[in-house]
């Protein structure tokens, strides 16, 4: 019988080709593969399920993720791997240009795991979205569904067809996180605080949303909490939401349980509980933005950083 994992995660895996005033740098990366990162990172057992071609990209993404224990799953044989060109403006913010083919096969296979996450391109992207709304529909049986929209607008039908996508999958998470932009853009005008409270109404557990140097909220049916972000010089912001939602699925496999009382402490988290897994998220964050690209924190860095906060 194979082993249950910590965390499988459905989605992208891509080659960064990182564009800045000092020139172009090819980076792994894609969101859902970041998040399985920094999972790894913290010493979960993770797995990817992801296209990714055998060709030179390739192989430097299977490295990658090998180097912090991450098992890769090829979904399907796609003719070269995906690439995204990450534009970096002087703040370190990222804009984004794809090249992907994000063909599933029906029905993709996925690992078991206590934690199913997903998001970004591949839950918004046809023709694979489909097969992955159905995979979370099959996974939230033994699992529990973690989600990050993770927008990408080039690669949407629009707004009103992304929604639609976004709260399909909503309505079938535990835990939601997505960016305050993400929010702005599904949502114009509305309260990034009304979005979280709407989602919950969806049928979500437990919404986050990150607004980077803003801090982040939290809500459930029982609290609405904020926080501030940790402050850090930031190099980067690539892979810092990445970051938070690996590290806020780290904290949440702390509690016991199977994947029902998994799933009901989650929507059980309050003005108690809940502000210490969005603290936690949000120094690993730091953490990663103060350093060049895709980079977070292992455990003991985490650590050491909560330490050092301590003695100061």
């Amino acid at each position: 019988m194979s082993r249950e994992l910590d965390v499988v995660v459905l989605g992208e895996a891509l080659i960064d080709i990182v564009i800045t005033s000092a020139g172009a740098a090819e980076r792994p990366g894609g969101s859902p593969a970041n998040v399985t990162v920094a999972l790894g990172r913290l010493g979960r057992d993770a797995a990817l399920v992801a296209r990714v071609a055998d060709d030179d990209r390739g192989g430097v993404l299977r490295a990658w993720l090998s180097a912090s224990g991450v098992d890769l799953h090829t979904a399907g044989d796609p003719e070269r791997t995906a690439t995204a060109r990450a534009m970096i403006d002087e703040r370190g913010n990222a804009t984004y240009d794809f090249d992907i083919d994000w063909t599933l096969p029906s029905p993709v296979e996925i690992p078991a795991a206590r934690i199913f996450h997903t998001g970004s391109v591949a839950a918004t992207l046809a023709p694979g979205a489909d097969e992955v709304r159905a995979a979370v529909e099959r996974a939230r049986a033994t699992a529990l569904i973690s989600y990050d929209p993770n927008i990408r607008p080039a690669l949407t039908g629009g707004v009103a067809d992304a929604r639609v996508r976004v709260e399909a999958i909503v309505a079938l998470s535990d835990v939601v996180k997505a960016s305050a932009e993400d929010a702005a853009w599904l949502y114009p005008g509305v309260a990034p605080v009304e979005v979280a409270r709407e989602w919950v109404a969806l049928g979500a557990g437990l919404v986050v949303i990150t607004d980077g140097d803003a801090g982040s909220l939290g809500v459930t049916a029982h609290a609405t909490v904020e926080i501030p972000a940790v402050p850090t010089l930031v190099v980067d912001t690539v892979g810092a939401g990445d970051t938070f939602m690996g590290t806020l699925l780290d904290g949440i496999l702390n509690i016991s349980g199977d994947t029902a009382e998994l799933r009901e402490a989650v929507r059980a988290l309050d003005d108690a509980t809940l502000p210490p897994l969005l603290h936690r998220a949000a120094a690993a964050a730091a953490i990663t933005v103060g350093r060049e690209g895709m980079d977070p924190p292992t455990r003991e860095d985490l650590q050491r950083s909560a330490a050092s906060k301590e003695s100061a």
